[in-house]
């Protein structure tokens, strides 16, 4: 889990870069558009294909700290092996879902590489943010696969500062 874990971090990273660049590149492009007239010609669409590459490089941080979203009204009085059997099954659950979605981005990526798909202002072929997509997909079922089969990590002082004192 430790390497799933550090591929992991490394998504997140990149997408916090994603999302800086995007920020800088909205900013620039506004105060261009205020002071002298011009902006970045296609920022709408970069801003697009970085947010979307950002969002499915989070997801394997997100599964590696269990920050989906947990509804655990109805399970609060469960026992602590009935709660760790729905995590595994949600963890299970999860995985099947992320690999449905890395498949079919995988198949729309080479669809979109069959057919020369391009953005309508850059002409940025379209198939170059599924390919940064698919990894972290993929990435996320293994991580999901790893917690429904082996069960979670200890949380540790780093994940939760309360456990210190």
């Amino acid at each position: 889990m430790k390497i799933l874990s550090n591929l992991a971090k490394s998504c997140a990273i990149l997408a916090g870069l994603l999302l800086i660049f995007i920020t800088l590149m909205t900013c620039v492009s506004i105060i261009g558009r205020d002071l002298v007239g011009k902006t970045i010609v296609g920022d709408f669409e970069l801003s697009g294909a970085a947010a979307g590459a950002a969002i499915a490089l989070f997801m394997p941080w997100c599964q590696v700290k269990r920050g989906n979203i947990v509804v655990d009204f109805f399970t609060t009085r469960a026992s602590p092996a009935a709660q760790l059997a729905l995590d595994r099954t949600g963890a299970l659950l999860l995985g099947c879902v992320m690999a449905l979605m890395a498949w079919r981005t995988t198949l729309g990526g080479l669809n979109s590489f069959r057919t020369h798909s391009e953005t309508q202002i850059l002409g940025l072929p379209e198939w170059i943010v599924y390919a940064v997509m698919v990894p972290p997909l993929a990435l996320t079922v293994l991580i999901a696969l790893h917690q429904a089969i082996f069960g979670f990590e200890k949380p540790t002082t780093e994940d939760n500062p309360e456990l210190a004192v």
